[in-house]
C-alpha cells in the first residue's frame, strides 16, 4: 500500500484496532496493522483534537468524557504486566466535549458528560500507534447501549460540523469480533465467511455507485450481510463505523486491508 496524497483536517476514519494491548507488546499477529496505522496517519493532516467513538463504552445514553487529565483504563485482564504499564498521557479537551454534548442536543440527541471516566483501550491503543507523543487532545465518546444502527449513523451525522474544526473522528473497533473464532483453528468455511462480509463491508462504504440513500439502509441493516452474524455475533465493534459514515455521509475514500490473527480485517477513511 503506498501512500500518495495528504486528505484534508475533516477526515473521518474508522480503525479495527485489534485485540486488546497485543499491538502495542510487539504481537506478530498485529504487524500488518501496526504497519496500516501508521500509514492512515501519513495520509492526514495532524488535528487540533480528536474525538474517539470506542466499541469499548456503552451508555443508556451517549456519554462523552469531559476531563481535563482522563487516566487510563485498563479493561482487559491475563496479559503480561507490561500491559499495565503502558502511559498515554494525553489531555482531554473540556470545551470540545461541551461542543460535542451541544451538537447532539441541537440534533435532539440526549447526551451527557463524564469528567471521571477515563479512557479506555480503544483510545489508547491505537492512538499510542498514530500519535506516540500525546500532545494532541482526546474525548471519548460512548456507543449507545440499544445497539441500534440508525441511532449511531445519527450521532456522526449530528457531529459532522466538527470535521471543518480541525477536529478527527475516530471510529475505534473491528471489521471482524468473532471472539470464538480468534481462538480456533482457520478453515475453508471460516475463511470464506470472513472474506464475503469483508468484501460486503467494502463494497457498502466504498462504491460511489451506490447512492447515499442506498449506502445509509444497507448499514442500517447490515445483518442481512452474508455472513453478518458470524462476523459480529454482537456488534458493538461495528457500530463505531456506522458513527463514521453518518460523519463522512458519503462513500469512504480509501479502504485499508490487512490480517489480524488470520482474520482479514478493514479501516476506512472518508
Amino acid at each position: 500500500m503506498s501512500i500518495s496524497e495528504t486528505f484534508d483536517p475533516s477526515s473521518v476514519i474508522f480503525i479495527s484496532h485489534g485485540g486488546g494491548p497485543l499491538p502495542l507488546l510487539k504481537d506478530i499477529g498485529h504487524e500488518e496493522m501496526l504497519s496500516c496505522l501508521k500509514q492512515m496517519k501519513d495520509c492526514l493532516i495532524k488535528p487540533k483534537a480528536i474525538l474517539l467513538i470506542s466499541a469499548h463504552w456503552e451508555a443508556q445514553q451517549v456519554t462523552i468524557s469531559s476531563g481535563k487529565h482522563p487516566k487510563l483504563i485498563y479493561d482487559y485482564e491475563g496479559f503480561p504486566e507490561g500491559a499495565y504499564q503502558i502511559k498515554y498521557p494525553a489531555p482531554g479537551d473540556p470545551q470540545l466535549a461541551q461542543r460535542a454534548f451541544d451538537l447532539l442536543a441541537d440534533a435532539g440527541i440526549k447526551a451527557k458528560l463524564d469528567a471521571q471516566r477515563g479512557f479506555d483501550h480503544g483510545l489508547f491503543v491505537p492512538l499510542k500507534i498514530m500519535y506516540p507523543n500525546a500532545n494532541i487532545p482526546c474525548l471519548q465518546m460512548s456507543l449507545i447501549k440499544s445497539l441500534d444502527p440508525q441511532a449511531h449513523i445519527n450521532l456522526g451525522k449530528a457531529l459532522a460540523k466538527l470535521r471543518v474544526e480541525n477536529v478527527l473522528i475516530v471510529g475505534s473497533g473491528f471489521t471482524f469480533h468473532n471472539m470464538r473464532a480468534f481462538l480456533t483453528s482457520v478453515t475453508p468455511s471460516s475463511q470464506a465467511q470472513n472474506v464475503a462480509f469483508e468484501r460486503w463491508l467494502r463494497d457498502t462504504c466504498t462504491n460511489t455507485a451506490i447512492t447515499e440513500v442506498e449506502r445509509e439502509a444497507l448499514l442500517v441493516h447490515w445483518e442481512r450481510a452474508p455472513a453478518a452474524r458470524y462476523c459480529h455475533p454482537r456488534e458493538e465493534h461495528l457500530l463505531p463505523l456506522h458513527v463514521c459514515y453518518g460523519a463522512g455521509a458519503t462513500a469512504a475514500m480509501r479502504v485499508f486491508s490487512f490480517e489480524v490473527l488470520n482474520k482479514m480485517v478493514s479501516c476506512f477513511l472518508w
